[in-house]
């Protein structure tokens, strides 16, 4: 989690109680660019649990990027802890493409 914040110039995520709108959640909190409330990591389920009002409250854009940016992390993460390499590459949409190398070898 804090990779991807770290990635994307987030904030650190926090550990706490967040209030949304008609809810509080417990687990890691961040906040992403022009959203009203926090999104909130259940670290015991790996739900996310935001309030954006289907856009209006926060782009549904800046949770996709964050998505994504964990997503790439993580695969990083693992790989490595494998002894493995991993590659990344932005393709011209905007997506990633990972090429994981095992044994670090090309």
């Amino acid at each position: 989690m804090q990779s991807a914040c770290k990635r994307l110039h987030l904030p650190k995520a926090t550990r706490g109680t967040f209030e949304l709108y008609n809810s509080k959640e417990t687990g890691l909190g961040f906040e992403l660019p022009n959203w009203k409330y926090p999104v909130v990591a259940n670290t015991e389920t790996g739900e996310l649990r935001f309030d954006n009002y289907n856009g209006r409250w926060g782009s549904q854009e800046f949770l996709d990027q964050f998505l994504q940016a964990y997503a790439a992390e993580q695969v990083k993460i693992e790989a490595r802890k494998k002894g493995h390499s991993v590659v990344e590459q932005r393709l011209d949409n905007g997506s990633i493409k990972l090429t994981v190398r095992v044994g670090g070898v090309a």
